[in-house]
């Protein structure tokens, strides 16, 4: 169970589905309800495929570029911490690459769910970085199938976060999404502070050894 909950929230803090909510208002804002649920429904599906490759696959990637997981760690938690500075200071959104230009251009297509909301707004360096390293330590089948599980509910957590993004909007007002975020914003400056710190103290180890 604590398996579950730590990657969990590492998993929703890193992602931010509520940092999202905005943007997904914008972006929908002409669609009816029916066609807002569609796309919130697919948007949790491809964030869950986007994670669950990422997991399973990840760490073969690297061995085929020949980066170390040490690495991995170190630029993951950069990334990670870097998202977090852009959740304080206002900047999510270009922080993850979706400009004004590319707003636009998502309002023109006939679907968003894959791009821009699941890539690269909630699916980003970040979380595939985290998940990745996470797998390299978590392999036993047990941890395997917990982490599944803890995929799955962020997948459910974001569906019922965006499907109710409009109405979010209209309670916690443009404010109340920035404090939640700027909250959320430090929790993920520590977890990539901590990856950093760790892999450092992992490479001072193994060197002294």
């Amino acid at each position: 169970m604590e398996l579950f909950i730590y990657l969990f929230a590492a998993l929703f803090s890193v992602i931010n589905p509520i940092g999202t909510v905005p943007i997904f208002v914008g972006l929908t804002q002409d669609d009816d309800k029916k066609e807002r649920s569609r796309i919130s429904l697919w948007t949790a599906i491809n964030v869950f495929v986007i994670l669950t490759i990422s997991f399973f696959l990840g760490e073969y990637v690297l061995s085929f570029f020949g980066i170390s997981m040490e690495a991995l760690r170190i630029a993951g938690g950069i990334v990670i911490a870097t998202s977090g500075f852009a959740l304080l200071s206002g900047e999510f959104s270009k922080n993850r690459g979706v400009s004004k230009k590319v707003e636009s251009d998502a309002q023109t297509r006939n679907d968003i769910a894959l791009t821009p909301l699941a890539i690269p707004m909630l699916a980003g360096p970040g979380s595939i970085s985290l998940l990745i390293a996470f797998y390299s330590e978590h392999q036993e089948t047990s941890e395997i199938i917990i982490s599944v599980l803890a995929m799955i509910a962020v997948a459910i957590a974001i569906f019922i976060i965006l499907r109710s993004a409009h109405y979010l909007a209209k309670i916690l007002g443009a404010s109340g999404i920035v404090a939640i975020s700027r909250i959320v914003g430090f929790i993920v400056i520590a977890i990539g502070v901590q990856y950093i710190i760790s892999s450092i103290l992992t490479i001072i180890k193994t060197n002294l050894l």
